[in-house]
């Protein structure tokens, strides 16, 4: 393995997709990698990718090498990860993805405790309302709900946050309460249309061991919870938050949680948001990205933005 960084290259280009892409995961121009790998088929005495403007290719003796190569080079990263850790000393970066909301309001304020416990990691956030690509993207971990979670991916369970529908207390005085699921198609419903698929988020209860979507009055629809709590703080109608936005606004007066149950057998409860950790190999798992697993999921135990909130009195 005398050109190492010729075949970190080839292998980030093939995995990435593109020379660009390995450039880019390697923190180097693409002139530099397209040299990497130009002196790699050099010593090697054979193409390995074919290569035009538009697209690139394996040949045959490039499918040999990258399978060959690709767990040499996944074996010396957990090697070096082994060894880091040995000495207590995790290093390097970490580049996370997250959708807006969970990020903002429960994940980046706990990232100040992580770096200060880890202060050689290099933390990079990528706030976004969709499915990242690992590979092509450069992501080595990523939260998301169950809804998003995609094959391929590791995933592990590190929160779960009750979903509560409310109202301003305005809008409740004028319009009354709604006490069961089915009271909603009665009521302006605030929406929240998925930046993934552009489709509504449904509203779904369980009852009885069994979930249901009951059919609601959609006044408005936007792509960001913020703007929809907002929306619901100024009276414009009933909304369905994540508990780590309903509760501040519910604590200060600003939203009313709605119970919306007809009480007896027949309870209704929301469905809750579960939120997974994911990263790509289990068994080659980059120190910075094992301890931030570690510290995310010990830090969201019994966090008070994921609790349901507290009830009015009858």
């Amino acid at each position: 393995m005398s050109n190492l960084r010729g075949i970190e290259t080839f292998v980030k280009a093939v995995e990435g997709g593109s020379i660009a892409a390995a450039a880019r995961q390697l923190g180097i121009t693409a002139a530099a990698a397209s040299q990497n790998l130009a002196r790699l088929e050099k010593e090697l005495g054979t193409r390995l990718l074919t290569r035009t403007t538009r697209s690139q290719a394996l040949t045959a003796a490039g499918e040999v090498y990258f399978a060959q190569v690709s767990p040499l080079l996944d074996g010396l990263a957990h090697a070096q990860s082994e060894l880091l850790a040995l000495q207590d000393a995790v290093q390097g970066r970490l580049k996370l993805s997250c959708s807006v909301a969970f990020g903002r309001h429960v994940v980046a304020p706990l990232m100040p405790a992580f770096m200060a416990r880890y202060p050689q990691v290099h933390l990079e956030m990528l706030m976004v309302d969709r499915n990242v690509d690992h590979l092509k993207e450069d992501v080595d971990a990523s939260i998301r709900f169950r809804q998003v979670l995609e094959p391929g991916l590791v995933a592990r369970r590190i929160a779960t946050a009750p979903m509560v529908f409310c109202a301003a207390p305005a809008y409740l005085q004028q319009h009354g309460r709604p006490n069961t699921p089915e009271d909603l198609a009665n009521h302006p419903c605030l929406a929240f249309r998925m930046p993934l698929d552009g489709r509504l988020m449904q509203w779904p209860f369980m009852r009885d061991g069994s979930t249901f979507a009951p059919s609601i009055q959609t006044a408005a629809v936007c792509n960001d919870i913020d703007t929809l709590a907002s929306l619901a703080v100024a009276g414009a109608g009933i909304t369905r938050l994540g508990s780590f936005i309903a509760n501040p606004l519910i604590a200060a007066g600003l939203l009313e949680p709605l119970q919306l149950d007809a009480g007896g057998t027949a309870q209704a409860a929301p469905e809750p948001l579960e939120y997974f950790v994911c990263f790509r190999d289990r068994r080659h798992l980059p120190g910075s990205v094992r301890v931030f697993v570690d510290f995310i999921a010990e830090a969201l135990q019994d966090h008070p933005l994921l609790r349901a909130p507290a009830w009015p009195a009858a």
